[in-house]
């Protein structure tokens, strides 16, 4: 059993909490927001999730997921950089701009991406992207699809992506659908596949999708 610490308490994360402690995980939800405010997004995550704020969480977890806003999350995780030191960073966020209408709109890092931005920030600490170019509902329900979905894996470590694989496993990603682009540069062709989502969004709706590789 992995202690896994996911640092933020909205869809995605608590979504994301739900599933690995379901498959054996001790999972740490940290929260910024008093409990009363992330109350509605957390009370579905089951037994074996417990609670702490960000600072504890990435202190006390074996592996720290990165499930905060992408805009704001580098100064956020770069405060932490004693707590995540020697630990695995598993980055789902995207960073961009609101377009005005809830939705994504500019890259906050173009010519980069957020990931590589975490991984300077962090020198000591093994950043892996994933899970960023689908629906948060797809993310533990990749079988929900009509057509077998990509998960895209990107990080310098090799040990580091190994170790997230395994997870995504336990997520319901079968192996032939995990893609590993190779170091963490090639995080910014993935977190800019981001762009293509909103126009998705509004013409079909949130409905679950995952951006893919066909073969």
């Amino acid at each position: 059993m992995t202690s896994i610490g996911i640092l933020g308490a909205g869809r995605v994360g608590a979504n994301l909490a739900g599933k690995l402690a379901a498959t054996g995980h001790h999972v740490i939800l940290g929260r910024r927001s008093p409990m009363e405010e992330t109350a509605a997004a957390t009370e579905g995550t089951g037994p074996g999730v417990s609670f702490a704020d960000q600072r504890t969480t990435a202190r006390t977890a074996d592996i720290v997921i990165n499930a905060t806003p992408g805009d704001s999350a580098l100064d956020r995780l770069a405060g932490l950089r004693t707590e995540l030191a020697g630990k695995i960073l598993v980055d789902v966020s995207n960073a961009t701009r609101d377009a005005g209408d809830g939705l994504s709109g500019d890259l906050c890092y173009p010519g980069s991406s957020l990931a590589e931005q975490l991984q300077a920030a962090l020198p000591d600490t093994h950043v892996v992207k994933t899970l960023n170019t689908m629906l948060f509902m797809v993310m533990t329900a990749p079988d929900t699809l009509a057509a077998p979905p990509t998960v895209y894996v990107s990080g310098n470590d090799e040990h580091a992506k190994k170790t997230v694989t395994g997870l995504l496993g336990d997520l319901g990603w079968q192996p032939a659908w995990i893609e590993d682009l190779g170091d963490i540069t090639t995080a910014r062709a993935t977190e800019a596949m981001i762009l293509v989502v909103p126009h998705i969004l509004r013409r079909h709706g949130f409905q679950p999708f995952a951006v893919s590789l066909a073969r």
